[in-house]
């Protein structure tokens, strides 16, 4: 007998069957802004590809199975050999083959490819962030390579190969590598100048053999790595392969994967090492100064993953919000609603904003834009990442309980979310690197404040901003217990003078007046009323075919 008083109303559609890339105002416009006219159609071309894959509800479907049924360690074959061996549900496969073939592990050679890279990344983790890793270690080993002409030749074809090639073998067998990379250790952390692998050298040119082991190994089925290890001259970069050029599998002992609150779809290892064959890659004692760029590079995906993510929970919200009838009318149209939405919308825009500003300056690359990005690729990295977990938490928050069950995606967003704070060196490793670069590189200041000077003018708020933070520079007094704040500072300055260049005078404003006039309060939705807050919305919703 069917239950009569079962009838379903009031419930919204499921975010599916859309372009994620061309409903995106803010990321679109920043691709045509960034990307010279020549390359404009083909970029967009692609990225529209992607942004239709991305949010078809295939990719959604893959996202959820690769969460569900994560990777799983083989040490040993039937027979007891050891084999070492990280597997997979096939959807995750299938989306890091989707992203290899588009292009994400492709940058370093192509017309405009930091920012062509950078917004297919922010479009593509909307699908499924976990197999963001590998796609960005393979991407940022690049320039570390690069520091070996030789290797480079070998390798890096491979690395930025459009060919997704599953399983371990002969590299020289396949049409497309994937790389991952193994720094900290269990006594240091962060601290890698305590590492304590050994490196001894062997007779060949550049060949050593490694001792020790690595706490965090990230993406431990990749075909090679980039470590940090002692050699005798100090510190040092070396490459290990998983297999051998003769075919043999290199000694590399997966101990076990780590059990993680979330990127559950990933795999991070701790590895020991025990007459590993590695080669040398940079000078010996120089590993961290080798190294420095695929951090940089793998940093920056920080900053473009949590905006991703905060774009992606921004949509659920306010498409949810757009849907939903409460008390007489659209949820989306009630006053504080409004307000909660036009503040996540804004942390969105203004992180997706930073993050493309800053793959444009990597595509850029001359002596003004490096020094620009040794100072606000830190505090940027500082920011934003910890900007996503308070943004993905407040838009579960809109959608009630229904945001709280596993079905909406939102939980698994939010246990994803503080991922990119942590990785590649947490808060307080970023906070003192602007102090770093501020020490040690003058002329980073120098091209931050040229940067910011742009917008100069435009914002009498802004403008006193930018004068508190000289102000505060001018003291040095106690600076290193005063390095987030500093942080922070670069970074909504930045953020600021980005939005009054580039974003609709609403979206300016309610910044300038909220993030940096102090008309705002401690939690989401607190914004100046009397401000254009239902346009701040609108420019945020996705829209649905």
């Amino acid at each position: 007998m069917a239950a009569t008083t079962h009838t379903v109303t009031n419930q919204v559609p499921p975010l599916v069957g859309h372009d994620v890339f061309a409903t995106d105002r803010v990321l679109s416009e920043a691709v045509e802004r960034h990307v010279e006219p020549g390359v404009l159609p083909v970029v967009l071309e692609e990225l529209g590809e992607l942004g239709r894959a991305a949010g078809s509800a295939q990719a959604q479907e893959w996202g959820a199975q690769a969460n569900a049924h994560p990777p799983v360690l083989r040490t040993h074959d039937r027979y007891g050999h050891r084999v070492d061996e990280v597997e997979f549900h096939p959807a995750w496969h299938r989306l890091l083959g989707h992203a290899v073939s588009a292009g994400l592990t492709d940058a370093w050679g192509r017309p405009a490819g930091h920012v062509r890279r950078a917004a297919g990344f922010l479009v593509w983790t909307q699908a499924e962030a976990g197999h963001g890793c590998p796609l960005s270690m393979t991407h940022a080993a690049v320039p570390a390579l690069r520091t070996d002409p030789e290797l480079a030749a070998v390798w890096e074809p491979l690395l930025t190969s459009h060919t997704y090639v599953e399983g371990l073998r002969n590299p020289r067998e396949k049409a497309g590598v994937l790389f991952g990379m193994g720094m900290t250790e269990k006594q240091g952390g962060s601290d890698v100048r305590s590492n304590t692998t050994r490196a001894e050298p062997l007779s060949g040119e550049g060949a050593y053999l490694l001792t020790g082991h690595k706490w965090f190994c990230s993406a431990p089925m990749s075909d090679g790595f980039l470590l940090l290890a002692r050699a005798p001259g100090g510190l040092s970069c070396f490459l290990v392969p998983r297999v051998l050029p003769d075919g043999t599998r290199n000694v590399f002992l997966i101990q076990r994967l780590k059990d993680k609150l979330g990127n559950r779809s990933n795999a991070s290892a701790e590895v020991e090492f025990d007459g590993t064959w590695a080669r040398l890659v940079g000078e010996e004692g120089r590993g961290v100064r080798t190294i420095i760029e695929m951090v940089a590079a793998t940093r920056l995906d920080c900053v473009v993953g949590s905006a991703g993510l905060m774009r992606q929970a921004v949509a659920q919200a306010v498409h949810h919000s757009a849907y939903r009838d409460v008390f007489g009318g659209p949820l989306i149209d009630k006053p504080l609603m409004r307000n909660v939405l036009a503040d996540l919308a804004l942390e969105s825009e203004a992180a997706t904003v930073l993050a493309m500003r800053l793959a444009a300056a990597y595509d850029g690359d001359t002596e003004a834009e490096r020094a620009f990005l040794r100072l606000a690729l830190p505090a940027a990295k500082y920011w934003v990442t910890k900007r996503c977990t308070a943004v993905v938490s407040e838009a579960l928050e809109c959608l009630g309980g229904n945001g709280y069950v596993e079905e909406s995606g939102l939980p698994r967003l939010l246990r994803e979310a503080p991922l990119n704070s942590i990785w590649e060196g947490s808060g307080n490793v970023q906070a003192l690197d602007v102090l770093r670069a501020l020490q040690r590189e003058p002329q980073a200041l120098n091209a931050f404040l040229r940067e910011v000077g742009k917008a100069r003018g435009a914002d009498h708020r802004l403008d006193a901003a930018i004068k508190g933070l000289l102000t505060e520079l001018a003291d040095l007094d106690g600076v290193e217990g005063r390095a987030r704040r500093l942080a922070e500072r670069f970074a909504l300055v930045l953020q600021g003078s980005l939005l009054v260049r580039w974003a609709p005078p609403e979206v300016a404003d309610t910044f300038c007046a909220s993030r940096l006039g102090g008309d705002w309060g401690a939690a989401f939705g607190t914004l100046p009323h009397s401000l254009d807050l239902a346009s701040v919305v609108a420019r945020a919703r996705p829209a649905v075919a």
